[in-house]
């Protein structure tokens, strides 16, 4: 994967702040959730960003802005709508609410709405790379199904049984599989690169390489 990065562009706070929150997050999750729960590929932006930030990849941070910007705002957006009206609009975020888990890793799960942040000022610094599209679809490509062989189902990382926590049984689970393979990039993804697109072409963005 090539690196097409200006040095020196990105913050040297931005990158010791965020490799401080990940020497802490990293070893808690592991010992709270157990190493499956990198398999999700939020959780796996966060190292992928780190990395980004320090070699300042112009094409690695794009792709992890594809994977978190959305996301994080739908996240948010479910557990902000939850707390004030006790209803998941979306759901998935049910767990930021059971008192069966532990208080530490629902607290530490907001890293949810920082990740969008750190993306999005690493892109406004450095740019948008937009065959970000094409690579950050084929890491899902290359996730999600070794989430589905090698993570429990009950865990259901990435959604590979069921969407937004649940377990499907209406379609066999290799049609659900590629289904999700197919519309993950569809749904997720491409919004937020035709935004970022549209913003980079109106001036808002460094321009494109």
């Amino acid at each position: 994967m090539p690196n097409n990065a200006a040095p020196g562009q990105l913050p040297l706070w931005l990158k010791l702040a965020f490799t401080a929150w990940i020497i802490g997050w990293a070893p808690t999750y592991w010992v709270l959730l157990g190493p499956q729960n990198y398999f999700w590929l939020c959780n796996l932006a966060s190292f992928l960003i780190l990395v980004g930030l320090w070699r300042e990849s112009r094409l690695l941070l794009s792709m992890q802005w594809l994977a978190v910007a959305l996301v994080g705002t739908l996240w948010a957006l479910d557990v902000g709508t939850a707390w004030l009206t006790g209803v998941h609009p979306i759901g998935g975020t049910e767990y930021m609410f059971d008192d069966d888990q532990p208080l530490l890793t629902r607290l530490m799960s907001l890293y949810h709405l920082v990740l969008p942040v750190v993306a999005g000022l690493a892109i406004c610094r450095l740019g948008y790379a937009p065959r970000a599209l094409a690579w950050q679809s084929v890491l899902t490509w290359l996730v999600v199904p070794t989430s589905y062989l090698l993570t429990e189902a009950e865990r259901n990382i990435n959604w590979v049984h069921g969407p937004f926590g649940t377990h499907q049984e209406w379609l066999p689970p290799l049609v659900y599989l590629a289904g999700l393979m197919a519309l993950w990039p569809l749904l997720i993804y491409l919004p937020v690169h035709l935004a970022t697109r549209w913003l980079q072409r109106r001036g808002r963005l460094p321009g494109a390489g």
